[in-house]
């Protein structure tokens, strides 16, 4: 009669080092996701009746029909926008023909010297907003009036401070802006800006009532062909 083959024990060991590994790929994929998720997660959102959580957009008027316009205030050309169009919009949101919808984004940050200014901007329009809405195109005319030129540090917090508040805001706007409280949600809305056709993501871009026009051929200095008779037509 042969004798059974004694049973191996189990490798403790190897069982260990295996579960452990498999505890370390886990860990590790949640780190990535949870890195992803903070990379794509728009932060902290403006709670403002005149903020549009999904778009970023803030709204001036009630107009039926509307104008987006997607700006970086260290852009030049978007400072040479707002002076050809500016006046006719802010008339047109007055008067109750539009909703003027703007969308402060950072797509100039690499301009600044490492300061992030177009992100630190942004993020100033939004606690302007969130502080007064009524404050916002004050607010937008004194930015360009005070445009800092592209490959300089840009503006510091507390001059941005001191410009929200110079348009109506309040004190408590200097720790919103200090804080960067919307920092994130400027980096997620500018992902969401639309393209230009042919040209990617530019600033300005405008779309009106939905439409996203294009620069070079769509914009000729001219705010009652580029804008009222296309509001219009």
């Amino acid at each position: 009669m042969m004798m059974a083959a004694a049973r191996k024990s189990p490798n403790w060991f190897a069982i260990g080092v295996t579960a452990a590994a498999v505890v370390v790929v886990l860990v590790i994929a949640g780190v990535v996701w949870f890195a992803n998720s903070q990379a794509t997660s728009p932060g902290t959102v403006p709670e403002s009746s005149a903020v549009n959580a999904e778009t970023g957009a803030i709204s001036i008027g009630s107009g039926d029909q509307t104008v987006d316009t997607y700006v970086d205030f260290m852009c030049p050309i978007c400072n040479s926008f707002e002076q050809a169009y500016g006046p006719t919009l802010q008339q047109l949101a007055d008067e109750g023909t539009i909703t003027l919808n703007i969308h402060p984004i950072s797509i100039l940050d690499a301009q600044s010297q490492g300061t992030q200014y177009s992100t630190r901007a942004a993020n100033a329009a939004y606690c302007v907003a969130v502080d007064d809405p009524a404050n916002v195109p004050a607010f937008v005319t004194a930015m360009y009036a005070q445009q800092p030129r592209e490959q300089t540090a840009g503006l510091d917090d507390a001059t941005l401070a001191t410009i929200a508040k110079d348009a109506g805001a309040s004190d408590a706007v200097a720790s919103c802006i200090d804080d960067g409280t919307y920092t994130r949600f400027v980096t997620a809305m500018t992902r969401e800006t639309p393209s230009q056709t042919g040209s990617g993501i530019a600033t300005p871009t405008i779309a009106i009532n939905g439409t996203v026009l294009v620069n070079q051929t769509d914009l000729t200095g001219d705010p009652q062909k580029d804008i009222v008779d296309r509001l219009n037509g």
